[in-house]
């Protein structure tokens, strides 16, 4: 079973279980402790967020925003390398990821609101709203994590990833691939695509979550498969910014 989310692919619980048997009873992954873990790193998010977003009062701050910026986007992807490479430290390594990356949100949401009133909220509803949905529809078995399900958003995610990181290296160069960040047609299509993706990322992140309870994953696991659903519910909220920061500069 694979995830497009990076911090959870078919490797994570069998890494996670190689060379012990994993305790019954309180030792063991649950999904009523990975819900409740998913919650408290969700309200760190929202707290560094807090700080960060109460720092900004207009264009004057902007110049205050940049580190608050750098510093968390710099800070999360940090943290979350370590954390996807030290599972273990997850109880640790994951609150303070959430925390730095809710400095990060919080800033550039704060710039985001001031071009376009209303729009954190607009994205906030959302993204919960899709998380609902989607969790409903799997729940149900309305949508299913079938190999060719998995493979299709696998591959699409690693083509996004790709095209973000050349659109990137082009920009040293003063280059850029106008779609990505542009407000034309094109670029509107584009970024609903990648909602899409990121949302149906959800999805496969819920079926490896119950696949590491069915197979009796370490407790430390929830830890980690919270932070792997916070990592995926940052990527749809940013990518919802961006779509509506687009349909709202055509109107």
């Amino acid at each position: 079973m694979q995830s497009g989310n990076p911090a959870l692919n078919k490797n994570t619980f069998l890494d996670a279980a190689s060379g012990a048997v994993v305790a019954h009873g309180d030792e063991a992954m649950t999904i009523n402790g990975t819900v409740n873990k998913t919650g408290f790193l969700l309200i760190l998010v929202l707290l560094g967020a807090m700080f960060s977003w109460s720092q900004f009062s207009g264009p004057a701050s902007m110049p205050a925003m940049l580190p608050l910026m750098l510093g968390g986007a710099i800070g999360g992807l940090i943290l979350a390398l370590i954390t996807s490479f030290k599972k273990t430290w997850a109880p640790v390594t994951a609150p303070l990821y959430a925390l730095v990356e809710g400095v990060f949100i919080g800033a550039l949401s704060a710039i985001f609101e001031m071009r376009y009133p209303g729009i954190v909220i607009q994205a906030v509803g959302l993204t919960f709203g899709t998380m609902a949905a989607l969790l409903l529809a799997y729940r149900s078995g309305l949508i299913r994590a079938t190999e060719k399900f998995k493979l299709g958003i696998v591959a699409a995610t690693g083509g996004i990833m790709l095209l973000y990181l050349a659109n990137m290296a082009m920009g040293f160069f003063g280059h850029s691939m106008g779609f990505i960040n542009g407000h034309s047609g094109i670029g509107i299509a584009f970024s609903a695509v990648v909602v899409v993706i990121a949302a149906l990322n959800l999805i496969l992140d819920f079926d490896m979550i119950e696949s590491g309870v069915n197979a009796g994953a370490p407790k430390y696991m929830e830890w980690y498969s919270a932070f792997a659903l916070v990592v995926t519910l940052v990527w749809l909220y940013l990518e919802l910014l961006r779509l509506l920061s687009k349909l709202q500069s055509r109107n």
